[in-house]
């Protein structure tokens, strides 16, 4: 039987698509396995107080970028943490993270998610969504880039009351 060329190369560009769809579902699971753990042990991190551990999930160079504060690097991002983590002890807020989607390619892999705060009451006082961008080197994955930011913004102060005489 004789194909074409046309056939042959129809053939070839269907292998192709079939062979990168396959590549990108292991990519996808080798990101949810990496990434998803992380995002839970940072949480668990924020939540014991340990701003060291949070710290060395980071690259040297990253930029981590929290909601009204300004962008950090792991330079500046411990002591970021050390405050925010004592102010939410303080508040008796504890922060839970949901697991969203990932995915990597190569050396870079990113991993979105939501996070919920909650009281001491167990009433969720506040709620927001992440994007972390990973990179492997060295056979080890670190954050290059972290963002979050809030759902709603944060309550307005209460003006104090004037005095009454």
């Amino acid at each position: 039987m004789y194909l074409s060329k046309a056939a042959v190369s129809l053939s070839l560009g269907l292998l192709a698509v079939m062979a990168s769809t396959t590549t990108l579902a292991l990519d996808k699971a080798a990101a949810g396995a990496a990434f998803h753990p992380s995002s839970q042990d940072w949480a668990t991190a924020y939540n014991a107080g340990e701003a060291d551990r949070i710290v060395a999930m980071y690259a040297r160079d990253a930029v981590v970028m929290p909601p009204d504060a300004p962008a950090a690097t792991t330079a500046t991002l411990r002591d970021y943490l050390v405050k925010d983590i004592a102010n939410a002890k303080k508040a008796g807020i504890t922060l839970a993270i949901v697991d969203g989607k990932s995915a990597s390619s190569g050396n870079l892999g990113w991993h979105e998610g939501t996070f919920t705060l909650v009281d001491t009451t167990g009433k969720t006082v506040g709620t927001g969504k992440y994007v972390e961008v990973w990179e492997r080197k060295d056979g080890k994955w670190t954050m290059i880039r972290d963002i979050w930011n809030n759902d709603a913004p944060a309550a307005a102060a209460t003006a104090p009351t004037a005095p009454k005489d």
